[in-house]
């Protein structure tokens, strides 16, 4: 299967057209020189910062070095160092700690003016993930007249550990969140440089997935990231729950982790985590050190209080997550029963205080709805509910508008895959949106191919305008503090917010953690 895969991939660059060099466009560093493929250049591998190796492990990231002469940007660079995959079925990738590089897809030699930017920022759980993968691969988004760029940053604990000798580093006295730095170290390049490869600086538009879209929240949050983008959309993940119920977000606690962490690889400084080899930083208790914190700098507050409180970077902001999420991610449900369903949640989340009233509201007098119920509570408790109260705090607290999506579809994932019974999951949209059906020789249905051509062209109509609708397109209401959003399916239909009832339930469990009602702001 996953040498399929790759064989696909190899397929869709012959049918695209054969590779040529391409004119050397001239970036802050140096000549770079891309491939032309059919009516695009492609650009591969430009380094957008230092290699973070030595003593640049866990710093923020430097300017690169730069070269003389013509630099050959026709190769792919290694994924950040990581652990497993970002999606199931995926082959590995070339994994090194030298990895802060950044791809290019343009069509700006049938341009008569500056493009709209697309910037992606992957996803998968702050561990892993490629911005190689060729799901991601930017072509035909290109084609309808976007600029895009993939770029990798920092996973795990070489992109998320805080420990108090690395805060002693700097005048800030904070550490951690360096894949965070890197991914704004990243928009910067492409501030300073994508006019070079026709792409309007003004007009940058942040999309990811997962981890990539809870980054896209972050970034909305963080006032480091005011300029560096003009429109942003954010696909199932956000970053909105009360963090008193994750400690470990606070940086006095990821501090405490970090410590732990170099505690279980036998290190006892920083300096022996740095001459520690990059494979062996991925073992001991590394998951303990893999997501962002409120740090004091990259986030000085959590994003439900930026947002609630009009302090985000206030751009245009399309969203949503899907209707079966987490049918990708639980593998076995056999052990759910009628009677053992309250047990199966305190067994899975009992590390997190929710009330017995927030699972219990899912049906679950029967095996069959017990089993829907932990499907519908996960989809709920991990999605569902920060992107609808991350649209609400957008469009209550900021000036300019949120469209709010719901994906229904349901991909011909074909049995005896990885992806078999997968649904409207996690990850689903995304064949859609990247108008990627053809990498997959699945049974695709007309109606697939519709939805992929629509989809596409709504994100490349919000990069360009902030709005995704245009002509020949359904139209797509603005989203409303009450309802409004679009189902992404074969019908393409605007209505209510989906599951908006046990929604709420979270927004009653929540309030009493953050001590006030949704969207009050601090004094």
């Amino acid at each position: 299967m996953r040498a399929l895969r790759w064989v696909g991939a190899a397929v869709l660059v012959a049918l695209l057209g054969i590779c040529g060099a391409a004119a050397a466009v001239r970036t802050e560093s140096g000549w770079v020189e891309g491939r032309d493929q059919g009516p695009l250049t492609i650009y591969k591998g430009i380094p957008y910062a230092a290699a973070p190796v030595g003593a640049l492990r866990w710093r923020e990231p430097a300017a690169p070095q730069p070269w003389k002469g013509i630099r050959r940007a026709d190769r792919f660079a290694p994924a950040c160092m990581q652990m497993g995959v970002s999606m199931p079925g995926e082959a590995p990738p070339e994994i090194g700690e030298d990895c802060l590089y950044l791809n290019i897809w343009t069509p700006a030699r049938k341009a008569h003016a500056p493009l709209p930017v697309m910037v992606w920022i992957y996803g998968g759980g702050y561990s892993n993930g490629s911005a190689a993968m060729p799901l991601y691969w930017g072509d035909a988004l290109a084609a309808k007249g976007a600029v895009v760029v993939t770029f990798g940053y920092r996973v795990g604990p070489l992109g998320f550990l805080a420990h108090p000798e690395l805060s002693k580093e700097t005048p800030r006295h904070t550490s951690g969140n360096y894949g965070l730095l890197d991914q704004l170290a990243a928009l910067a390049w492409v501030k300073r440089n994508i006019a070079a490869f026709g792409g309007d600086p003004g007009s940058v538009t942040i999309f990811g997935q997962s981890a990539g879209s809870m980054a896209v929240s972050i970034l909305m949050a963080s006032p480091r990231g005011k300029g560096l983008f003009q429109r942003a959309i954010g696909q199932s993940g956000g970053l909105f729950e009360p963090l008193t119920l994750a400690p470990s977000y606070q940086l006095v606690h990821a501090e405490h982790d970090g410590e732990e962490y170099a505690a279980s690889l036998g290190a006892h400084s920083v300096a022996e985590l740095r001459a520690l080899p990059a494979a062996a930083l991925l073992k001991g208790k590394a998951n303990m050190v893999t997501h962002p914190i409120v740090d004091g700098f990259v986030l000085p507050e959590s994003p439900y209080d930026a947002f609630a409180n009009g302090r985000q970077n206030d751009v245009p902001l399309l969203l949503g997550s899907n209707a079966e999420e987490v049918r990708s991610l639980v593998d076995d449900l056999s052990a759910v029963t009628a009677t053992s369903y309250d047990g199966e949640i305190q067994k899975h989340w009992g590390w997190l205080p929710l009330p017995k009233s927030l699972y219990d509201g899912y049906s679950h007098a029967s095996d069959s709805e017990a089993r829907q119920a932990r499907l519908d509570f996960e989809r709920d408790l991990r999605f569902g509910w920060d992107m609808w109260a991350w649209a609400r705090l957008q469009a209550q607290n900021g000036r300019e508008p949120v469209f709010a999506y719901y994906f229904a579809q349901q991909p011909p994932f074909p049995q005896g895959t990885p992806y078999t019974g997968w649904g409207a999951s996690h990850f689903a949209e995304l064949w859609y949106m990247f108008d990627h059906l053809g990498q997959e020789n699945w049974a695709w249905s007309a109606a697939d191919h519709t939805l992929a051509a629509t989809m596409s062209s709504y994100w490349v109509n919000f990069a360009r305008s902030g709005n995704p609708n245009g002509a020949g397109l359904p139209q797509w209401p603005e989203f409303r503090t009450t309802t409004q959003t679009l189902t992404l399916d074969e019908s393409l239909r605007p209505g209510p917010v989906a599951n908006r009832e046990a929604l709420e339930r979270f927004d009653a469990a929540y309030a009493v953690f953050r001590g006030k009602k949704f969207g009050e702001r601090s004094p």
